[in-house]
């Protein structure tokens, strides 16, 4: 392929936008610097390489085309050892349903079915809503003495209890599996560094150890919980018995990364888009009913994942530029739901929107918890709503400096 004649972009202001977006500064309003890269046009060369996606239609369509691909255990180890991609904690997350393409994505997917269908979700709600009480009740303990940490309070808690109540994890593990998770992720981050990349892999050999240990558990004392479900199914699948073993492994991997942390930070960036807001608050409080939709709109405004990663199966042409094979586009998820060519004044915060978004990526790789991401922050947000109606912002939220991964790491709050 001939190279392509692209237009001039000045590399030290791509450079300097991601610098900025890596620090708690500028994750507390990372939209600034989108409109930034927005304005070198819908797709820009990335200084380390490939490319950067911030048209929503662009994004959009990657996701759903079977010409793009998941960067899979395979494409990570042609990167070489010398490369980020070779981390254990890489390696790992390249082979979990998230990391894999056809046919082995399509063989794992079929394992699990439906996992959170219409019937689950609705043997889930009762407990979400009990569990939500509680911490609610927690909540309003804590705010007696004037102030109190919504994220670690509720946000950080109710999805650890929900995943793990419905793994049948012991709930004494839950704050050893949310620290792990919290390290994990960096392996997942746009650019980690080298210190960044080692907790990740030291989270990840202890997930290992904690979830082949449970399968284990499980094998021998097999029970109603989806661990055992799975490893039916992968015995049915599978002759060699470690096989079946390891791939159950990774389903609980998998699930357990999937359900804390984006799910921790869509409850804490909704309570302070709404707080931040209060006449959106107020409106919300005289009409419930709008609650799903208000969920949607803090999907779009400010997703909990930022970047979702694809690489080219094949040479091929995007906007203009010639992309090979192998080489990797970073779909800025977060920039392209604010896409002003998608949405009417999409740099505003408005719970009456039809919000329309990516944040739950899309085609085959569409999130498979997203209904149940979207029952707790529902369940959650009624709870306030009727209990918490006088709720106010104490002071802003401290911020993680990731990119690819947002993360609250406080969220002070009062009663008004």
């Amino acid at each position: 392929m001939e190279p392509a004649i692209t237009p001039h972009i000045d590399r030290r202001s791509v450079v300097s936008i991601f610098s900025r977006l890596r620090t708690s500064k500028g994750q507390t309003n990372p939209s600034l610097l989108y409109g930034e890269l927005r304005s070198m046009g819908g797709i820009v060369p990335a200084p380390w390489g490939g490319y950067v996606v911030t048209s929503f239609d662009l994004c959009d369509r990657i996701l759903r085309s079977r010409d793009w691909a998941e960067p899979d255990a395979q494409w990570r180890a042609r990167q070489g050892e010398a490369t980020r991609w070779s981390a254990v904690s890489s390696q790992e997350m390249g082979r979990t349903l998230a990391g894999l393409n056809p046919p082995d994505h399509t063989r794992v997917r079929r394992s699990v079915g439906n996992m959170f269908d219409r019937g689950s979700l609705q043997a889930l709600r009762a407990s979400i809503t009990d569990i939500t009480g509680d911490l609610l009740d927690r909540l309003v303990r804590h705010l007696r003495d004037g102030e109190a940490d919504f994220h670690s309070l509720v946000s950080e808690e109710l999805p650890v209890h929900v995943i793990g109540g419905w793994l049948g994890l012991p709930p004494a593990d839950y704050p050893y599996l949310r620290e792990l998770t919290h390290d994990q992720v960096f392996a997942q981050e746009l650019l980690p560094s080298a210190s960044q990349l080692a907790r990740s892999d030291a989270a990840t050999r202890q997930l290992r150890a904690y979830f082949i240990a449970l399968v284990r558990e499980r094998r021998a004392q097999p029970g109603s919980d989806p661990v055992s479900g799975w490893i039916r199914a992968w015995d049915r699948l599978e002759s060699d018995r470690d096989t079946a073993d390891e791939a159950v492994y990774f389903l609980a991997l998998f699930v357990l990364l999937a359900a804390l942390e984006t799910t921790s930070t869509l409850l804490s960036t909704m309570m302070w888009l709404l707080l931040k807001h209060p006449r959106q608050w107020d409106w919300l409080r005289a009409h419930p009913e709008h609650v799903p939709g208000a969920v949607e709109e803090v999907l779009r405004y400010d997703s909990p994942t930022h970047v979702i990663s694809r690489v080219a199966r094949a040479d091929c042409s995007l906007a203009g530029y010639d992309v090979r094979a192998d080489e990797m586009v970073h779909l800025m998820v977060g920039a392209a739901n604010q896409d002003p060519a998608k949405h009417l004044d999409a740099h505003l915060f408005d719970v009456r929107r039809k919000a329309t978004h990516l944040s739950f990526s899309g085609g085959i790789h569409y999130c498979l918890g997203a209904p149940l991401a979207r029952m707790e922050a529902q369940v959650l947000l009624q709870g306030l709503l009727t209990r918490l109606p006088s709720l106010s912002l104490a002071r802003d939220p401290v911020w993680a400096p990731r990119v690819a991964f947002r993360r609250l790491m406080t969220l002070p709050m009062a009663r008004a």
